[in-house]
């Protein structure tokens, strides 16, 4: 007779993973040490501006300037977090082993993308306004 005295205990660890916890797992340790490499590749673009036109940025460091700063590093980041949004479905569908080969383009797109969002908004936007 099956009684609850005479099953296993069920804990987390004997408990085997939902895929959609695998999926997950493995976007998560594909996208996230890559951030790093976005983030340096945008703070590049931003401090090579800077460097190249310091005298006419010189005003630009004030507080609220930084603050907007912050936030469009923030902006940028959740921007990053599109990854997610192509990849995990691509992990679903029968391309898998494929995709998990080539999502590198991906990133290698979007990083493209990101950047000349960002010379954009740099040279256009914020540059002709400081004095």
């Amino acid at each position: 007779m099956d009684t609850p005295e005479s099953r296993p205990p069920f804990t987390p660890t004997t408990a085997s993973p939902s895929p959609f916890r695998d999926v997950i797992t493995d976007a998560i340790r594909y996208w996230e040490p890559r951030r790093v490499g976005y983030n340096l590749v945008l703070a590049a673009i931003v401090l090579g501006w800077i460097a190249l036109t310091w005298p006419h940025f010189r005003s630009a460091f004030i507080w609220p300037s930084l603050l907007a700063l912050f936030v469009l590093a923030v902006l940028a980041n959740v921007c990053y977090c599109a990854a997610y949004l192509v990849d995990i479905p691509l992990q679903y569908s029968a391309f898998q082993t494929s995709w998990r080969r080539r999502r590198w383009a991906l990133w290698l797109i979007g990083v493209a993308f990101a950047g000349v969002i960002a010379f954009y908004w740099v040279a256009d936007e914020i540059y002709p306004f400081e004095n």
